[in-house]
């Protein structure tokens, strides 16, 4: 798989407070993973959206990264809300996630991300075009 990389997204995880910017970039190490283990996939670029890191592939939904100084210990990886892939992961998953409506997945620096069920959330995202007719996204 190819990585196509926006230096500026190093610039923003720069920005972050040592503790959110190591924690973001598990959930990215987690977006690599799970788009380098996904059938298909050739090209994810990686770039700046909002003032966030963000995820894009062919065939998928953007994920971003982001954090809000606002709320000082928590980070968050967002999902396009008309997408329905939020509302299938509070299907799928339960209450191991703590969400937004129809468009976040929140953790704070004390909680553990679940590394598999978040991998899976991220596939579904990153494949979304492919799967988005199959029910529960083909969970």
């Amino acid at each position: 798989m190819e990585l196509v990389k926006d230096p500026k997204v190093d610039e923003i995880f720069k920005s972050y407070p040592k503790e959110i910017a190591a924690r973001l970039k598990g959930l990215r190490k987690l977006i690599l993973d799970s788009a380098a283990e996904t059938e298909g996939l050739k090209k994810l670029i990686e770039t700046v959206k909002w003032g966030e890191a963000s995820y894009l592939t062919k065939n998928g939904s953007t994920i971003r990264l982001g954090w809000k100084s606002s709320i000082p210990d928590r980070f968050s990886i967002y999902f396009i809300c008309t997408t329905g892939l939020v509302d299938t992961f509070k299907l799928v998953h339960g209450d191991i996630f703590e969400y937004e409506g129809n468009r976040a997945i929140h953790f704070t620096l004390a909680d553990e991300v679940p590394a598999e069920p978040m991998k899976a959330c991220i596939g579904m995202a990153l494949n979304y075009h492919k799967i988005k007719h199959l029910p529960l996204l083909g969970a």
